[in-house]
């Protein structure tokens, strides 16, 4: 079946195929099941205009549909993650917007959010460089987070006069670093280098720039090998559960590894382990 480009293949039984889906505002290459998607404004530091927002927030929401990748990585071209929104693309039109149409696009960048959580597939953020507001909130979002020592995450958003409470910041980052620390990044805008941000736990580890992206590709190469199926459930898990009791978790968490345990997956991952082999996944 042919389809335009940017467009994604819809398959039979509201499934989709985005192998061959030609974004118009990044990079996107899908290989072994890992989809790769590469901020690509590198002269600027790939900082986000609407545009790209608008797209990333809609190709988010369509990879809950798509069979054929099963983990993501998302990346910037060149030196640098994201310098966040541009300046002359989006900060100054926002100073003309009256109070419906700002609210507008608070909602749309936070949606792009609410899409990178619900998506299945795990993603992998390779951060070199800048990582600066919405960019560092496209690093809070994802599940797993690889630095280098000379990356700079900046949640800056009171340096422009703005509340730190943006896209989710105030609700994510403490969950990861901690309610003090989260604090002093959203009050005061300051950057964390890499190896600060690797000791605070929002870096998973560090790489050398030199080999961060493959590193990130092949962590998620892993992912994707394994029980998607039941990743999936586990992202889902550890989003749901933030505003559970710890008695609904484990009843939910019960519910869900039921129907984990009624999957092929398992059964293939229980005769492989008899057969002392290797079990092979496929995700269903």
């Amino acid at each position: 079946m042919r389809y335009l480009p940017g467009e994604p293949q819809q398959l039979p039984g509201n499934r989709t195929s985005l192998a061959g889906y030609a974004a118009r505002h990044f990079r996107f290459e899908v290989k072994e099941g890992v989809a790769t998607l590469t901020l690509d404004r590198p002269e600027r530091k790939n900082p986000l205009t609407f545009d790209s927002y608008a797209e990333l927030r809609d190709l988010f929401r369509e990879l809950a549909y798509a069979d054929d990748i099963k983990a993501i990585v998302i990346a910037g071209a060149g030196e640098n993650f994201c310098s966040g929104g541009d300046v002359h693309d989006i900060i100054g039109p926002l100073t003309r917007l009256d109070m419906p149409g700002l609210l507008a696009f608070t909602r749309m960048t936070g949606d792009l959010v609410k899409a990178m959580r619900a998506c299945p597939q795990p993603i992998v953020a390779a951060i070199d460089g800048v990582c600066a507001g919405a960019g560092a909130i496209l690093a809070l979002a994802s599940d797993i987070r690889l630095g280098t020592a000379r990356s700079k995450t900046a949640f800056l958003f009171t340096r422009v006069g703005l509340a730190g409470c943006d896209m989710g910041a105030c609700a994510i980052l403490p969950r990861i670093i901690g309610q003090g620390r989260a604090s002093e990044l959203l009050y005061t805008g300051r950057s964390m280098g890499g190896d600060e941000a690797e000791r605070w736990g929002f870096f998973n580890r560090l790489a050398a720039p030199e080999s961060l992206l493959a590193e990130a590709q092949q962590f998620a190469g892993q992912l994707a090998s394994g029980p998607t199926f039941a990743h999936g459930m586990t992202k889902k898990m550890l989003h749901q559960e933030w505003s559970m009791s710890v008695d609904e978790a484990i009843e939910a968490e019960a519910q869900a590894q039921a129907i984990c345990m009624a999957t092929n997956d398992f059964h293939r991952a229980y005769h492989a382990f008899v057969a002392k082999q290797k079990p092979e996944f496929e995700g269903d």
